[in-house]
């Protein structure tokens, strides 16, 4: 029986993988490439949104005083399509055509938008009066020169790339992805396709963990799995560990006979340790020749909770993010669940945040149900001192999406 006073806290492990990877160099990339990273540094706007006065509807600029009482037709002097540079202003009692998004005339300050008028060209009558401002956008409306429009640390998605090209910047400072070396152990390891032999599996957490570092922002290089010798383990890692600034193996960490990377790694940098909870137990953590080492246990779930739990903030971390965590909601359970207690407890989950805010678990606690895993989208947590949850309490739901 293991003594619980003698594991190390979830929290004290995730404090010592976090100072493992340190912050990133700032690179500068081009816009459409920074997808998925954190701005280094502060945006500052150089030009305001929009840097004009434009028209937010197809129609006719004109003075609002001159189709205050309608109808009334005006001659049509001037087509102004998006894209013109050399707009004449506009005289009294006359109307320019005018297109979406192009610059609204000197002297106009109202657009009519199309459907009120017959649509002429040469001339054009208005049948619906409109009031000055209507149907422009003003210049800075969005956006005034010389504002923080991200600070640093924001991650960039879509909308932010769009603003950031919106604003004329070709490439922008981010912090450059981690590279991340991933390898899985176990002489019972296949690839996908050979035939299983008795007590074979097929080899996953190789690739679910280095899916989940390129989730998480990271570049991933799996190097396939190593048999339990520590001399074939230790000359696949030795010719490509300087290149990466993680080294992350999943398998060989347990209190076993043949833990292949404990073997491999004690007295050398990487300190083993048990952790207060589960799954996920066995846990390793260091620096070998200068190089983040994070050692996850071997069975499925346990590897992919570990990454979610200690791996994935520091990467998130490293790469500039204010926000590290996923996030996190309280909800009810759905029914009762039981905890070892002296253990931190991480069950998998399906929220439902429609219905009351609800949380189903979805499977048992043991660490080999990967399918529960896969169609889980939350873990729940069961802190340490918790034995017993019933139907209706409340709990702590740690999203497996999102940033």
């Amino acid at each position: 029986m293991v003594d619980v006073s003698e594991l190390t806290r979830v929290a004290d492990h995730r404090a010592r993988v976090a100072g493992l990877v340190g912050v990133l160099p700032v690179v500068e990339l081009p816009v459409a490439d920074c997808l998925g990273l954190a701005l280094a540094r502060d945006l500052v706007a150089p030009i305001a949104l929009p840097p004009f006065d434009n028209s937010a509807m197809d129609g006719y600029a004109v003075r609002a005083a001159d189709v205050a009482a309608t109808p009334v037709t005006l001659p049509v002097a001037q087509d102004i399509p998006a894209g013109r540079t050399d707009v004449p202003p506009l005289e009294p009692g006359t109307a320019h055509r005018i297109m979406t998004g192009a610059p609204v005339p000197a002297g106009a300050d109202a657009v009519v938008q199309v459907e009120w008028t017959d649509a002429g060209t040469s001339a054009v009558r208005v049948d619906r009066a409109v009031v000055a401002g209507q149907n422009v956008r003003r210049a800075a409306d969005d956006v005034a020169p010389g504002a923080v429009v991200l600070g640093a640390g924001a991650p960039l998605g879509p909308a932010q790339l769009g603003l950031a090209a919106a604003l004329g910047f070709g490439a922008l400072p981010v912090r450059r992805r981690p590279r991340v070396l991933v390898l899985s152990t176990g002489s019972e390891l296949v690839g996908p396709g050979a035939p299983l032999e008795p007590g074979q599996i097929y080899e996953s957490n190789g690739v679910m963990l280095a899916a989940a570092v390129r989730e998480a922002g990271g570049e991933a290089e799996l190097l396939r799995f190593v048999p339990d010798d520590v001399e074939q383990f230790h000359a696949a890692v030795e010719s490509r560990i300087e290149s990466f600034d993680l080294l992350l193996t999943s398998g060989g960490v347990s209190a076993g006979a043949y833990e292949v990377v404990k073997d491999a790694f004690s007295g050398r940098g990487v300190e083993f340790t048990k952790v207060a909870m589960q799954p996920g137990g066995p846990q390793g953590s260091g620096r070998y020749r200068g190089v983040a080492v994070a050692t996850l246990p071997g069975n499925p779930v346990s590897a992919q909770v570990s990454f979610e739990v200690f791996v994935r903030p520091a990467l998130r971390a490293a790469m500039g993010f204010t926000r590290v965590a996923r996030p996190a909601a309280v909800a009810r359970l759905s029914a009762p669940v039981s905890s070892p207690v002296g253990r931190t407890q991480f069950r998998r989950g399906a929220y439902d945040p429609v219905s009351g805010r609800v949380v189903t678990p979805v499977g048992g606690p043991g660490s080999h149900l990967l399918s529960a895993l896969a169609i889980s989208d939350c873990l729940i947590e069961v802190p340490e001192d918790v034995s017993d949850l019933a139907e209706g309490d409340e709990v702590t739901v740690h999203m497996l999406y999102g940033e």
